[in-house]
């Protein structure tokens, strides 16, 4: 990797130490004694240039470290808050920050993101306050398990598109719960549920 200016190397130990609650831009300013969040900005946008750091596909403000030595990544923790009719819960703010075992997350750790479960309605595979790992896309093959919002409200559903209609329907493992049908213009699909952490009995 390239050499680091100063600030930099202050700046990458700082964002190191925060992984797991970062700091904000006027918080990382005020640790280093720079009077302006832009000069952290760019020496932000130096790190990634030169491979320490990776942007989140999530938030522009959140930051993997690509050097770090522990054996951990930081993965942001959603719950599934009712969003506006336009939005998704992506646009909000995590709850928490979860250190998460790489080997769990097979896909760049840039699109990755957790939400917390609740509801029965995809029982017996994910239970309320279950942890899902999730891959940021919004093209899902069918019958995977997506988090997405439609008409506002944000599920974990199942991803099926009717050969027939050509509507797409959203399908809980739960058969007490009709299938819903989509409304195509206000479905957002956040990602798709890749690993999940039980947190039950």
């Amino acid at each position: 990797m390239k050499k680091l200016h100063p600030n930099q190397e202050k700046l990458l130990k700082l964002l190191k130490e925060h992984q797991d609650n970062p700091l904000t831009m006027e918080e990382l300013a005020l640790q280093m004694d720079i009077s302006s969040k832009s000069v952290v900005h760019y020496h932000i946008t130096q790190l990634e240039k030169k491979g320490y750091i990776t942007r989140s596909a999530n938030n522009a403000q959140q930051y993997y470290i690509n050097d770090t030595e522990e054996n951990v990544i930081y993965l942001p923790l959603y719950g599934m808050a009712k969003c506006g009719p336009a939005g998704t819960i992506l646009d909000g703010t995590p709850s928490r920050v979860v250190p998460v075992d790489p080997a769990m997350v097979n896909f760049p750790v840039c699109k990755g993101f957790m939400v917390e479960a609740k509801g029965d309605s995809m029982t017996d595979l994910i239970n309320p306050k279950d942890w899902l790992i999730v891959e940021k896309s919004n093209t899902p093959n069918q019958r995977d398990v997506i988090v997405c919002s439609n008409n506002g409200e944000t599920m974990v559903k199942r991803f099926v598109k009717d050969g027939r209609s050509g509507n797409i329907l959203l399908v809980s493992d739960n058969r007490k719960y009709a299938p819903i049908i989509a409304d195509k213009d206000s479905l957002k699909i956040d990602g798709i549920v890749r690993s999940i952490l039980k947190r039950g009995i």
